[in-house]
């Protein structure tokens, strides 16, 4: 058995090439992990957990990798971050003014996805494509440009009374979506959602929320050997080793034939990854 590797584990690296093309992030190290396509694969939780921010050894990950006291103070664990609506910069309470100017206060794309069925979401601009492989999306299509973190919350709220926000993602790992006409699909959205758009238009101004109607559809292939049939998850508080043939990756789980497992859950969690 080959160690590849030990340290503080991240979420996983992706470039978008066809197929995407993976990295386990280890501490420093990042290992190849499209080279590793069905060879047998070592998980091993090592029994410790280091806070992803302050490196405080915790008993518990909060927020995918961080100890309380800073899941407790961070703009970056704050509710708001899920429901960006909820955002209350403008209030004078961010928990961190200077975070919320950088990654809140600056340009967010609304999109149409493709993972386990059509969905809508949000990114900063600057997290595309990298969001849309996250999730396991097959195609994605930015339909908005929005000024803001929270007015693209705000636009997202009034169109998902159409489609959901959310990836079934047992689907997901279950094989490829059927190819959708994602820009079909918008045009009957904001016809439908016409209101809502115009009175977030007429609050915040005309500049702050534009559709697109130029962006071209992104396609992304993933790296899969074979699709299991039935998904299990492993959990590495229950199951500290897991072992087996690596057969795919997709979003940020890795799919293996005795199970999958979501890498991303367990940020900060120290492993170690060894060849079969």
């Amino acid at each position: 058995m080959l160690e590849l590797g030990r340290g503080a584990l991240s979420k996983m690296g992706a470039r978008l090439e066809q197929p995407v093309q993976y990295s386990l992030r280890l501490g420093e190290q990042d290992l190849d992990l499209n080279g590793l396509l069905g060879q047998g694969i070592r998980l091993e939780y090592l029994g410790a957990i280091h806070c992803s921010h302050c490196g405080r050894k915790t008993k518990k990950s909060f927020s995918q990798g961080y100890c309380y006291p800073c899941f407790s103070k961070l703009a970056q664990c704050d509710t708001c971050i899920m429901s960006p609506e909820r955002c209350h910069y403008a209030a004078g309470t961010c928990r961190e003014p200077a975070w919320g100017e950088q990654f809140c206060m600056t340009e967010h794309v609304v999109y149409l996805a493709n993972s386990s069925g059509a969905k809508v979401g949000i990114t900063r601009a600057s997290q595309v494509p990298t969001r849309w492989i996250d999730q396991g999306a097959t195609q994605a299509l930015p339909i908005m440009r929005v000024a803001t973190r929270q007015q693209s919350g705000l636009v997202e709220d009034v169109l998902r009374s159409q489609v959901t926000d959310r990836t079934n993602w047992r689907a997901m790992l279950k094989g490829e979506a059927a190819p959708l006409d994602l820009a079909q699909l918008a045009g009957e959205i904001f016809q439908a959602c016409q209101d809502g758009i115009t009175a977030l238009q007429e609050r915040f101004g005309l500049q702050a929320i534009q559709p697109l109607s130029d962006r071209a559809l992104v396609q992304i292939a993933y790296p899969v050997l074979a699709y299991p049939a039935k998904v299990a998850s492993f959990d590495l508080e229950k199951t500290p080793v897991v072992e087996g043939t690596l057969q795919g990756i997709k979003g940020q789980y890795l799919i293996f034939d005795t199970g999958v497992i979501n890498i991303r859950k367990f940020t900060a969690y120290q492993l170690a990854v060894h060849q079969l």
